[in-house]
């Protein structure tokens, strides 16, 4: 449910939390996991985690910071105000594909001036088929509710998204005492205001159907884990035009015979879109570890 070093929040099938410790120096646990424990006095500690469906996390140079483990879907939180960088939405996206993970976006605070500009930003990716939800949480609750439930119901879901977005928002929105569950695992797990900023689960409802885990808002999204020869098929609309090329290598940079240049001449592909796989690349082909 939530990681504090070597601690962990532990809920039991019958809805108990139990505070943890983990063996060794570090642990490699994360909210999500599966795992099992035994009584140690009047906590407990855990022996063995059970094999994780899949993990999504993002790795620089110097460090992996895995998000959550076996999740049902992505939501990337962004708003029309303040615009977020598009290829943080991409980063975000290649790792989802990269670790399996279905993704949608959604659009907040629509009530703000900037929407057609904001809708103009997501059209590449709704055409390559990443739903795009709109709402505004605090303008329109009840219509935020009725946009988003059917899709949150019944599934685990990670928010990520960058800081101002309003992830706090929406986790207030959908899960009643929000507030009160941040305060108890901060005091289960003697975090002090540490949950505040880290990984959490929240149950959706009372039934444990569906559940939502709040991530801390990020800056950077390194894709270490992706090699640079996969990156075009991580990006749904290269992927789409690449088996056309002339050359099965092709790096879709400067070889003739492109099928992908060639859509992103036509405007098949967004010229944003070109820019951020050219970037990428260059990034993920001169890795220095």
């Amino acid at each position: 449910m939530a990681t504090f070093g070597r601690q962990v929040l532990v809920e039991t099938a019958a809805g108990r939390r139990v505070r943890c410790q983990t063996r060794g120096k570090k642990t490699d646990l994360v909210v999500g996991d599966r795992v099992r424990w035994q009584v140690a006095g009047d906590a407990g500690v855990v022996t063995a985690m059970v094999a994780r469906r899949n993990l999504f996390f993002r790795q620089d140079e110097w460090r992996t910071k895995s998000f959550a483990a076996n999740i049902d879907q992505l939501l990337v939180l962004l708003a029309v105000d303040p615009p977020s960088s598009e290829s943080q939405l991409a980063r975000a996206l290649i790792a989802a594909r990269a670790a399996d993970v279905p993704a949608f976006i959604g659009l907040n605070k629509i009530d703000l001036p900037g929407l057609t500009a904001a809708r103009s930003r997501l059209a590449p990716y709704l055409a390559m088929g990443v739903p795009v939800l709109e709402f505004a949480l605090k303008a329109d609750p009840a219509g935020a509710r009725e946009c988003l439930m059917p899709r949150l119901q019944g599934r685990t879901t990670l928010v990520l998204g960058p800081s101002g977005m309003g992830k706090s928002t929406l986790i207030n929105r959908f899960v009643p005492g929000a507030e009160a569950q941040v305060g108890e695992v901060s005091r289960a797990l003697n975090a002090g205001r540490h949950t505040t900023t880290s990984t959490t689960w929240y149950w959706l409802d009372e039934q444990h159907r569906g559940a939502l885990i709040d991530s801390p808002g990020f800056q950077e999204f390194g894709l270490r884990q992706v090699e640079a020869r996969q990156l075009a098929s991580l990006m749904p609309d290269l992927a789409a035009r690449a088996g056309g090329c002339r050359f099965s290598n092709c790096t879709h940079l400067q070889e003739p015979g492109c099928t992908v240049r060639a859509a992103a001449e036509t405007g098949e592909i967004s010229a944003s879109r070109m820019r951020i796989y050219a970037e990428l690349h260059e990034e993920l082909s001169r890795k220095t570890w």
